[in-house]
C-alpha cells in the first residue's frame, strides 16, 4: 500500500496543471463548460447511460446552461482501487463518485466543502434527507442525496408459506424461521441454507445487531465506561448465535467467499431462503429479477427483530465530490441542482417515457421495466418532491419506509488521520476473528477474553481513548 505522503505528492503533481478557482456559494444564473464525471456503473458502453446524459444536457440547455457532460469510463469491478490509481495518475474529473477511499483525499485538502456550495440552491439543498444534513455537518466533502442505505430482509412468499410459520417479529421467531428453511423444495430445487450475506456479516449485523442490544457503535458497560460495540456482551451473544446457525448449515458456509453477485444468484436460484438488500430500488430489482427467473414468484418483506437500525451519520460512506482544482464548479452545481428539480427527478427516478412508463394525457402508467431502472444522481426527499407515479413497487417502497421508520442516528464519528492505522488494525482484527468465531474455530465461551485483549492491542484501545474524549 502506498504511503499517504506519496499519494499526496502524486495527487498534487497531477493537479498542478489545473488552475485553482474560488469557492462559490451557489451557481450563477447560467453556467457553461464541460464537466467530466466518473461514477461506478455509469459507462459509455451502456446505451441507457449515454441517452440519459444526453437528455440531461438538452434540459440544461433549455434552462440557459451551456453544459456538456462527459462520462469517464471506469470498470465497476474493483472501482475504488481503480479510481485511486486514476487520481494518482493526475486524471482528476470534475465530479468524482467515491465508494470509499475519500477520507485520505479530503484530508489533503483536495476536495471542496460542499456545504457552502449547495447553500441557497433552488432544489438541491431542500432535497436533502435528514441523515444527509447530519452527515454534511460532520463531513462536508461527499454528497449522496439518497435514502439511508438500510438493509431490508426478503424471502419468497411461497417459501415462507412452505415453512408453515408466520413472518417473524422476535429473534426467537427469526431463529425458528431460518432453521425451518433448509430442506424445503421449491420448483424442483431443494433450498440448502436459510440465509447468506456477502463477504462478511455486515448485512446480517444491520438487521440483527439491535436484537442483541447493539443499537449504536459506542456503548457503556456496567461500570458506565465507554466501550466499542465490537467487544460488548451483545456482540458476544450475537456471534454465538451466528456460530450456531453456521454449525447447523442454516448460514451458508460459503458466505465469507461469496460476493454480492453470488449472494443474489443463490437467492434467485433457490439455494438460500433469505437475503438482505438495500432498501428501496435494490429491493425493487430483487423483486423484478426473482419474478423473471421464477415466473409468479413474489417476495415478502421481513421485519428486523428489534424494529430499529442504527445509522451512521458521521459521514457519507459513498457519494459525489468536487475537487478544489476544477474550473467547472459552477457548472457542476447547476447540474446537481437540476437533478434535484422536478424535471430532473422525473428523468432520474422514472427512466424513459415509452420504455419505463407510458403517458396518456396527464396519466402516467409504469411498465414492467420500471423496476429495473435506478436513479443515477439524486433521490429526492419525499417531503420536497414526489414523482407523479412511484418509481418503486409497493414492496420496494415498503422497504424504504421501513428504513425511515427504524432510523436511529448512531453515535459514531469521523476519525482523525493519526488514528487511521489503529482503526484499520482493530477492524481487520475484528473481521478476521468474526469468521473464526462463526466457523467454530474460536469459541465465545473459551476465547472471548483473549479476543477482546487482541482487539484492544490491535488498535482498539487507542480508539476507546479517543472516543472517551469525544463522547
Amino acid at each position: 500500500m502506498q504511503h499517504l505522503s506519496i499519494s499526496r505528492r502524486a495527487l498534487l503533481a497531477g493537479l498542478a496543471a489545473t488552475p485553482m478557482v474560488g469557492l462559490l456559494s451557489r451557481p450563477a444564473r447560467a453556467a457553461s463548460g464541460t464537466i467530466r464525471i466518473v461514477m461506478k456503473d455509469l459507462l459509455t458502453t451502456n446505451p441507457e447511460d449515454v441517452a440519459h446524459i444526453g437528455r440531461i444536457e438538452e434540459a440544461l440547455a433549455a434552462r440557459g446552461h451551456d453544459i456538456s457532460i462527459e462520462i469517464v469510463d471506469l470498470p465497476s469491478e474493483g472501482y475504488a482501487e481503480k479510481l485511486n490509481l486514476m487520481l494518482l495518475s493526475g486524471d482528476i474529473p470534475d465530479v468524482i463518485y467515491f465508494q470509499g477511499g475519500d477520507e485520505q483525499i479530503a484530508q489533503q485538502g483536495v476536495l471542496q466543502d460542499l456545504g457552502s456550495l449547495i447553500e441557497g440552491t433552488e432544489h438541491l439543498a431542500p432535497a436533502l434527507w435528514p441523515h444527509n444534513t447530519a452527515r454534511m455537518a460532520n463531513y462536508p466533502y461527499l454528497l449522496y442525496v439518497f435514502p439511508a442505505r438500510t438493509k431490508a430482509p426478503v424471502i419468497r412468499r411461497d417459501l415462507l408459506e412452505a415453512t408453515g410459520l408466520s413472518a417473524p417479529a422476535s429473534l426467537e421467531e427469526w431463529d425458528a424461521l431460518l432453521r425451518a428453511i433448509p430442506g424445503i423444495e421449491l420448483d424442483g430445487t431443494t433450498v440448502s441454507h436459510g440465509i447468506i450475506a456477502p463477504n462478511n456479516t455486515d448485512e446480517m449485523d444491520a438487521v440483527f445487531d439491535p436484537a442483541f442490544g447493539i443499537d449504536r457503535t459506542w456503548m457503556q458497560d456496567e461500570a458506565g465506561e465507554w466501550i466499542h460495540s465490537r467487544i460488548s456482551a451483545g456482540e458476544r451473544e450475537k456471534l454465538a448465535w451466528y456460530a450456531s446457525l453456521y454449525a447447523d448449515g442454516v448460514l451458508d458456509p460459503e458466505f465469507v467467499t461469496s460476493n454480492w453477485e453470488v449472494k443474489e444468484d443463490k437467492f434467485y436460484t433457490g439455494q438460500v431462503g433469505v437475503v438482505m438488500g438495500t432498501a428501496g430500488p435494490v429491493i425493487g430489482i430483487y423483486e423484478a429479477k426473482m419474478a423473471q427467473v421464477n415466473p409468479g414468484a413474489e417476495l415478502v418483506l421481513l421485519t428486523p427483530p428489534a424494529g430499529i437500525q442504527a445509522i451512521d451519520v458521521s459521514k457519507e460512506s459513498r457519494g459525489f465530490a468536487i475537487p478544489v482544482t476544477t474550473e467547472q464548479t459552477e457548472a457542476v452545481i447547476a447540474f446537481l441542482d437540476f437533478m434535484a428539480s422536478p424535471e430532473g427527478q422525473m428523468m432520474d427516478r422514472l427512466g424513459f417515457e415509452g420504455e419505463h412508463y407510458t403517458r396518456d394525457g396527464d396519466t402516467l402508467t409504469p411498465t414492467d421495466k420500471l423496476g429495473a431502472w435506478y436513479p443515477r444522481f439524486v433521490y429526492d426527499n419525499p417531503n420536497h418532491y414526489q414523482p407523479p407515479i412511484s418509481p418503486l413497487s409497493d414492496l420496494a417502497q415498503a422497504s424504504l419506509q421501513q428504513g425511515v421508520d427504524n432510523f436511529r442516528a448512531d453515535n459514531s464519528f469521523v476519525w482523525p488521520a493519526d488514528l487511521a492505522a489503529a482503526v484499520d488494525g482493530a477492524e481487520t482484527y475484528y473481521r478476521t476473528n468474526v469468521f473464526r468465531f462463526v466457523s467454530g474455530e474460536l469459541s465465545t465461551e473459551r476465547d472471548w477474553d483473549a479476543y477482546v485483549q487482541g482487539w484492544l492491542d490491535a488498535g482498539g484501545q487507542a480508539m476507546i481513548d479517543h472516543a472517551k474524549a469525544v463522547l
